[in-house]
């Protein structure tokens, strides 16, 4: 039976730890096996990337298949082909699918008519692989065990804040959103994950930071949102993750950004530059986190 991964809940508690211990075999050499032998992936992108195009690519290499590159204007999903049939027919070429678009309700029915397994690269609902990435960042800096870990997201309640949501809830994070009112996360997300683990919101910055074990946050507008941009400065006004905010944090706290970063604007570049900055081991964790999805969904 195929399985996806749409979304973080979607795999059980115990299921996750097993990939993320898995991404940490693949991360150290360990783990050399090549489970996608003469498989290919299919990667839809309607968003561009650097990073999901790359981890994806080079992690399908590594573990022994290939990926095609398929962006709207190169097949038929941009001329207006229904998802459903797009589907159907990769499912009749390739082995699996990964899509980076807009709308949540495109991969849904992505994956409702494919009969291979579909991996979330992103939508605006949320981001999974990142997250998951993230998680394992932690675990490395504080160890395997993620429950009560004090997580702080700054910011927007986007896709990068609802997929926080959902690891708290499976891994029982202790998580602390500060968003400006208007810019919330999810509320079925939200409580969801409230009442299986402890979330809260806030619109105090300083206060979701205070004796945070992580600090987050994310770009104040996403793509697709430029031409909100200029209301979005005002709006976020405050939400500057700098060093005063850091400092509120726990003393070993460490910050973590999913990429691409505004500096000046969302973060400070003494922050992201700074001791406590762990980007880019977060950016490099999204190859191992997905190479382990691909062989759990993909593999043999």
């Amino acid at each position: 039976m195929k399985r996806d991964f749409l979304e973080i809940p979607e795999f059980e508690t115990d299921e996750l730890y097993q990939v993320l211990a898995l991404a940490r075999r693949m991360k150290s050499g360990e783990y050399r096996a090549r489970p996608l032998a003469g498989k290919t992936l299919g990667m839809i992108f309607e968003k561009s990337s650097t990073r999901t195009r790359v981890s994806f690519e080079v992690g399908a290499l590594q573990l022994g298949g290939h990926a095609i590159f398929l962006s709207s204007r190169d097949i038929q999903l941009g001329r207006g082909e229904p998802i459903r049939d797009t589907a159907r027919v990769l499912s009749r070429y390739i082995d699996g699918i990964m899509i980076r678009t807009f709308a949540h309700a495109d991969v849904i029915e992505l994956a409702r008519y494919a009969s291979i397994p579909v991996i979330n690269g992103l939508t605006d609902l949320l981001h999974p692989c990142q997250v998951l990435a993230d998680v394992m960042t932690i675990q490395e800096q504080f160890g395997e065990d993620l429950s009560g870990r004090k997580v702080a997201w700054i910011g927007d309640g986007n896709n990068m804040a609802n997929s926080w949501l959902n690891a708290a809830y499976r891994f029982g994070l202790e998580l602390r959103l500060a968003c400006p009112a208007g810019y919330e996360p999810d509320p079925a997300i939200f409580e969801r994950a409230r009442a299986g683990a402890n979330v809260r919101l806030t619109h105090d910055p300083m206060e979701a930071a205070a004796g945070a074990e992580v600090v987050n946050t994310d770009v104040w507008a996403s793509m697709g949102q430029e031409a909100e941009a200029e209301a979005r400065r005002v709006a976020f006004t405050g939400y500057h993750v700098d060093r005063a905010l850091m400092a509120r944090a726990a003393p070993d706290a460490v910050f973590l950004h999913c990429l691409p970063a505004h500096r000046g604007e969302e973060v400070a570049d003494e922050v992201i530059e700074g001791p406590q900055s762990r980007v880019f081991d977060e950016a490099e964790n999204r190859l191992h986190v997905q190479k382990a999805i691909m062989a759990r969904l993909m593999g043999e």
